[in-house]
């Protein structure tokens, strides 16, 4: 393995360039040279790529966003383009291929692994929708965002007494929803993983209302609807005052958590070692305190397991 490439793709999540530097600096440590593909996918069909060396990671572990850049590439899932994106990796010498991001980056480098080429996956996405992991890269803070975002509403919404209705990120996964709602001492958290329908919301609301609260806040998950619709819905059935924050790609930027920055690194390092040692075609997870290698096909096969348990007590602690 004298050589690897290294990508990241998809939206991009903090923490990702604290697994860059990982791999270049675990790289260069053993001698194998890294070259840093621009843009994701789209790189690499283009051979926009260049050297990695010391300098070029420094000082960026505190970095959000990606230094490597990120961009989905449509041309990339057609047969022209996966050609192109071989003959690339060929004329370049790579022997290996990290390719950091979520579901749709991972199922880019399963088909790079069903055609000889050694690949791992890191789980680079703040949505942590990825089953076979507990935590996805970037995810701690993308949660702490969110509830910094909690704290500073509240204390506008309890000046005005008003109720606030914030959207979070997360496509089709609640977990930033619920976390940040359970964390953030929400009244009403509203995933896709649950059903709620807007006379509970209406009935938590009022209930507060009766004993002297002054404000309430709804976390609501982006996969579930708009906050303004749910706005429409409850002032519709209820005579408040209410107010919608949809706190978009705020969430997706800012300075990585400690957390993040060693996640990152740990699977960065790891990555090249599975590499090194001719282990190939997985991505890698954590469980606990431990990382861990899982073959790509078994964990995109794999379903996320809702935590049911969290959830339920949101509900006991917004009585």
């Amino acid at each position: 393995m004298r050589r690897i490439g290294v990508l990241t793709s998809g939206g991009d999540a903090p923490g990702m360039n604290a697994a860059i530097r990982a791999i270049v600096r675990y790289g260069i440590y053993h001698n194998i040279e890294v070259m840093g593909i621009l843009r994701g996918y789209k790189g690499l069909i283009e051979n926009d790529m260049k050297a990695m060396d010391l300098s070029s990671v420094a000082d960026i572990i505190h970095r959000g966003g990606t230094v490597l850049g990120t961009e989905r590439s449509e041309e990339f899932k057609t047969e022209a383009g996966l050609k192109k994106a071989l003959q690339t990796l060929k004329y370049r010498d790579i022997h290996g291929l990290v390719v950091i991001g979520g579901d749709g980056s991972f199922r880019g480098a399963e088909v790079l692994s069903q055609e000889g080429i050694p690949t791992i996956g890191i789980p680079g996405t703040i949505d942590n929708d990825l089953a076979y992991t507990e935590y996805t890269l970037g995810f701690n803070t993308a949660l702490n965002t969110i509830l910094d975002a909690i704290g500073k509403i509240r204390d506008t919404s309890s000046s005005h007494e008003r109720s606030n209705i914030i959207e979070v990120m997360g496509r089709d996964c609640g977990d930033l929803a619920l976390y940040a709602g359970l964390a953030g001492g929400a009244e009403v958290v509203v995933i896709p993983e649950e059903t709620v329908n807007t006379d509970e919301i209406c009935e938590v609301i009022m209930r507060g209302k009766a004993r002297g609260k002054k404000h309430s806040i709804i976390i609501l998950a982006e996969g579930v609807g708009s906050a303004f619709d749910l706005k429409d819905e409850i002032k519709s059935k209820i005579d408040i005052e209410i107010r919608c924050t949809v706190l978009g790609y705020i969430q997706r930027g800012g300075t990585p958590t400690a957390y993040d920055r060693l996640l990152g690194s740990r699977m960065g390092a790891k990555a090249v070692e599975l590499l090194m040692n001719n282990q190939a075609n997985l991505v890698i997870g954590t469980r606990g305190s431990k990382i861990f290698g899982q073959k790509i096909n078994e964990a995109l096969r794999m379903e996320k397991e809702f935590d049911i348990e969290a959830y339920r007590l949101t509900k006991i602690l917004s009585i």
